[in-house]
């Protein structure tokens, strides 16, 4: 099974070949909450425009890759939408991708999971712009040349990806699926200040922090080390993996760390604790 993930190596080759991959920034800056619904964002362009890898572009991952009409932050668009988008920005369907950022690798992950859903070849740089420049690769800065749009296009078929609330609400306690959290522990027992309304977790899930599965320099761990953080929790890809985080996020990079074991029955609960912390019939635990 071919890794989710490409190393800079890999990649500064690719770039030199005569079809190479369009790379795509998609580093956003979301702040830690101080205090509870204290959300938080800024775009990462600016970070972009400091310092990439020459020729990319960078995205924005809340208002390109997400649904403007929905009431939650990260909604996924449709197919469809999705497939206008890249167009636009010249990506075509039969055009590899490679993702990275620089703010954790999260937002990265984010959109490998949703170009992945609708078919795209994509995968995610190991250890983003940092580990570009650690390998002695050069850097842009500024506006790049504006790409020509692509074709149009539609995906021919879709993943199942997603989870809904009321399939959660409905779950039953014999259900043998684990339901993973992809939060920090703090935000997991709610010791931690929530972005959202309430603080707590889905009774019944468990804590794997997407976070713990990278190293510090942001390269994702040892595939020993990933197996082992998910088993300690049950998780050991037997049935299908259920995610949540606060929004979508930080669960798309537990979703990668899946599919780099091979364990690709996945889906993500897009609404997370954004939506289900809000209604205030739905319970969450604490401690």
């Amino acid at each position: 099974m071919t890794s989710p993930f490409i190393t800079a190596v890999q990649l500064s080759a690719l770039l030199d070949s005569p079809v190479p991959p369009v790379v795509l920034d998609a580093s956003c800056v979301l702040h830690p909450a101080q205090f509870d619904g204290d959300y938080r964002r800024d775009s990462g362009r600016p970070r972009w425009l400091e310092a990439h890898i020459p020729g990319s572009q960078h995205v924005d991952v809340p208002s390109q890759f997400s649904d403007s009409a929905a009431t939650l932050h990260y909604t996924h668009p449709e197919p469809a939408a999705i497939a206008r988008e890249l167009a636009v920005i010249g990506v075509g369907a039969a055009d590899s991708v490679v993702v990275y950022d620089t703010t954790g690798g999260l937002f990265a992950a984010r959109l490998w999971y949703l170009l992945r859903w609708i078919g795209v070849d994509v995968r995610v740089l190991d250890g983003g712009l940092a580990a570009w420049t650690a390998a002695g690769n050069p850097t842009a800065t500024g506006e790049e040349p504006v790409p020509l749009p692509a074709p149009a296009w539609t995906p021919s078929a879709t993943l199942e990806s997603w989870v809904t609330k009321n399939e959660l609400v409905e779950r039953s306690e014999s259900d043998a699926r684990p339901l993973v959290c992809g939060l920090p522990a703090g935000s997991f027992t709610g010791s931690d200040p929530s972005r959202y309304s309430r603080r707590g977790r889905i009774p019944g899930s468990v804590n794997v922090s997407s976070r713990d599965l990278f190293a510090t320099g942001g390269t994702v761990k040892s595939d020993e080390s990933l197996r082992e953080a998910y088993a300690a929790e049950g998780v050991t890809g037997d049935e299908e993996v259920l995610l949540y985080c606060g929004g979508g996020i930080s669960a798309s990079a537990n979703a990668l760390t899946l599919v780099e074991l091979g364990i690709s029955a996945v889906r993500i609960y897009d609404g997370s604790l954004e939506e289900w912390s809000a209604d205030e019939s739905l319970p969450l635990a604490l401690g």
